[in-house]
This record gives structure tokens, sequence and C-alpha cells, in this order.
């Protein structure tokens, strides 16, 4: 397994080959927590993982929990919006938060680190040595203890092992990984109009791969910010006529999780724009030229974005004996507790949980992070009580669909169905509930007001 810090060198496998016997030696990392209180460790600070950190932070402050979050980044940015960073309609930096002053202000301690492993008799997490770009180590390797430990590491990308997928594809699912992408999409459209020579077919092509709701937002927000950046005096290319976008998906549809009018909608006004759909076809192979369909289909590209199907990260197959899905997710009963061990939690798209009744497991969705969050903070403090831990129950609020500036579709409780300005604006709401539970009430509003004024300022999409 290698393991890639932002900002920070990657960590040499061989110092991951054996976890329990390099992590044997190193004594438990100091903490400043009062020993009696109960530990808790929160391993991932995404959209589930940082929202249960800030409730406990404010319910319990440090008198009664000691609260460490642990993450491998240093910010965080809700990963619902990390195709308007790839598409440069965001920047990273104007929404991210700073764990370290976030936690300061929220009552949590925030640990920079890849968590590698645990060990379950002794209650303890593994976390690898950090390394600068020159091969310097900032942190050594730790162990933190833990008297509950809730897994919430999100997901990944999955290429299914498709040849050449991750050399010369690009997923989407850290804002790393969205900021490179803008970054080649910007330098594609420069190269395009300045060289003499006539465009070879990949040029200006970019095609998605996974027509889940990243890959069609993503699709629609590419079709705008291409144009927009052509629009900046490049004016040596007809960009409307030679940029492509093309979506090719397994299945038989786009939105295959969602209700078929969204994707019906949505497939409509697609294809108004220009935008290829290819359904009911495989990706076996991407190239540093494009892609191949089946066995002899090539389509020609300078850009991939892989956004076909989710997996949960590697390491957790081998967690010390716990027991995992197909898709590495950590399988949990009803009150979100790891299947084998009553310390060891897990909740968002990490955890595979079956609802009594039902076949399928919770999707991995946003708002399925944010009611287990909520629904962890009780579990907690019924252990703190001696209490059982309550079960969880989800209530599926609907889903939305945004596509840039064209429009927006929803299916509310109920079936009820929404479009246009009313479902961009519920579209919108999303990520201010999930700010609020970061930041509250007062501190959302005031960023709100902020961010209105200083767009009128900052060019429609970012250029560097």
């Amino acid at each position: 397994m290698q393991i890639i810090t932002p900002g920070m060198r990657l960590i040499p496998e061989a110092v991951l080959a054996n976890n329990a016997a390099l992590f044997r030696t190193i004594p438990e990392t100091p903490s400043n927590a009062d020993k009696s209180l109960h530990r808790v460790v929160i391993v991932g600070g995404g959209a589930g993982g940082l929202e249960l950190a800030t409730r406990l932070g404010r319910k319990f402050g440090k008198r009664r929990l000691s609260v460490t979050l642990v993450d491998r980044n240093r910010t965080h940015i809700w990963k619902p919006l990390l195709h308007e960073v790839a598409s440069g309609a965001l920047s990273a930096s104007h929404d991210a938060v700073e764990y370290i002053a976030h936690a300061s202000r929220h009552g949590y301690r925030y640990r920079i680190g890849e968590v590698v492993g645990i060990d379950r008799a002794k209650r303890q997490v593994f976390v690898a040595p950090s390394f600068d770009e020159d091969g310097r180590q900032v942190i050594p390797p730790r162990v933190l203890s833990y008297d509950t430990l809730v897994m919430a590491v999100g997901s990944v990308s999955n290429d299914f092992g498709t040849p050449g997928a991750g050399r010369h594809a690009i997923s989407l699912d850290t804002a790393e990984q969205a900021a490179r992408f803008n970054k080649r999409m910007i330098d594609a459209c420069l190269r395009a109009n300045a060289q003499y020579e006539q465009l070879s077919p990949d040029q200006l092509h970019c095609v998605i791969v996974g027509a889940g709701a990243t890959g069609v937002e993503l699709a629609a927000e590419l079709h705008k910010s291409m144009r927009e950046i052509a629009s900046h005096n490049l004016d040596n290319i007809d960009f409307e006529r030679l940029i492509r976008i093309t979506i090719v998906e397994a299945g038989p549809r786009i939105l295959p999780a969602l209700p078929e009018h969204l994707a019906r909608a949505s497939a409509r006004l697609l294809i108004k724009l220009g935008v290829q759909i290819r359904c009911g076809i495989k990706v076996t192979e991407v190239t540093e030229d494009g892609i191949r369909l089946g066995g002899k289909l090539f389509v020609p590209a300078e850009l991939v974005v892989w956004a076909a199907g989710i997996k949960a990260p590697d390491f957790l197959k081998k967690l010390d004996g716990l027991e995992t899905d197909r898709i590495n997710r950590l399988v949990v009963d009803e009150t979100l507790q790891a299947r084998g061990d009553e310390n060891v939690f897990a909740i968002g798209d990490c955890a595979s949980c079956f609802l009594r009744g039902e076949d399928n497991a919770l999707p991995p969705r946003a708002q399925t992070a944010h009611q287990q969050a909520e629904h962890m903070a009780k579990v907690i403090a019924a252990r703190l009580a001696g209490r059982p831990a309550p079960a969880f129950r989800y209530r599926d609020y609907g889903s939305l669909v945004s596509l840039a500036d064209y429009g927006a579709f929803g299916s509310l409780i109920g079936g009820l169905k929404i479009e246009g300005l009313i479902a961009r604006l519920m579209y919108r709401s999303l990520h201010k509930l999930h700010l609020k539970a970061v930041h509250g009430l007062a501190r959302t509003a005031l960023a709100s007001i902020g961010e209105m004024i200083a767009r009128r300022a900052r060019p429609r999409i970012k250029l560097h």
C-alpha cells in the first residue's frame, strides 16, 4: 500500500509493510487530555467526521470527552463541490475549513496523519509518519489510544482494475485532484490557442467515465467553464465548435441511483448542450490519448475523468480482522457499531449499513453521512451514560441534480418533483446546512454574505 499525503512526499511502502511490528515499539502519543476522560478518536475529516467532531466538541467540550480528529489533509472541503473546483467555478481555498483553527474553536483536537491500522485488543490507532517534499520527516509515527473509535474515512473512486485508469485518468476524490484537473484543462485550452498546426483528434475533448451525480454535474460545469476560458481572448480557435464532452456509462442510463425522471430531464438538457452520452458500454482501457470501449472502439481524448463507482480505502480490508464487504466498507449494525467490536463504529461512505427490512445498504450520499454523524453523537452520549446505543433511522429527503447555470432538477419526499430556480436554491441549501453544522448559524450567514460581495470582484472562473 502506498499513501500520498497532500503537500508531503510518498510514504515508503516498507514503512507500512508490517504495521503491528512497526508500532509495537512506539510509546503512546502524549496528550493534554485528562486520563479520566472518555477518549473518542474520529478517523477522517469529511462531511461525517468533521460534523461529528464539531457536535461532540460543542456538546461536551473538554470536560467529559477527549475528542481527536485524525486526517491526512490540513483542510476540509465538502466533497459534493469538487466537480466545481475541477471546472474552476469554485476555488478550494475560498471554501476550505482549516482543521487546526476549527478544532481550537470547537473543543476538539486535530492530528494530521494517515491512519494505517489499529490494535483492537489494546484499543490503539496507528498513524504513519509524514514527510515533506524533500524527504524529511515532519511528524514521526504515532500511536493514539481510544475508548470509542469512529471510522469516517469516506470513499475513493473504484476503477475496477481497468488498465491505464490509475495512470491516465484523474479522479475527483480530493481537492488536490480537482485542482490538478482544473490546471490541466486550462493548459489544454492555452495550448490549443497558441499552436500553429491543426488540432489533433483528441485535443479539447474531455471524456467522463461514469454518469453518476458527479459525472453528470461535471459535464455541465465543464461545458460552461471551457467556454468561459475561451472567452478570455483565446480567439485563434473556434472553441464552440471544437470543445467536446463525452459521458460514458456502463449502465443503461445516466444517474442510475436516482429516480428515472431526473435522469431523463438531465439527459435531455445535456444533449441540448451538445454533450455526447454513451450508455451500456464499458471502458476496457484508458491510454494517454483516450479510452477504449469494448474490444474495438477507441475514443480520443486529451482529458479523462474517472467518476465510475466507489470503494472504501483499501486499508480497511486489513483493519485487525473487522468484517468488510466487497468494496472494503466496514459492516455495521443498526447502531453503526462495527460487527465484532463494541468499541469501533463507522459512518458515511465507509460504512455498509443494512437497516431492518431493507435489501440494500444505505446509499453513499452526503445526507447519509450527515444523519449518521448526528446519530453517532447520540450513541456516544449513551455510552457515557451507560445506556444501550440507540438504533439508527435513515430518512431519505430526496435527490437533487444541478447542471451548472443551465438547469436543476429534484425529487423530494413523497415524490414531489421540482426544477428550475427552486431546485437550484434547494441544491445550494444542502451545502449551507453542512456549513451550519460545521460553523454554526451566525458564522455561516456572515460567510454567505461575504461570499456574495466577493464574488462580484472575482473572475467568473478560476484561471490559475
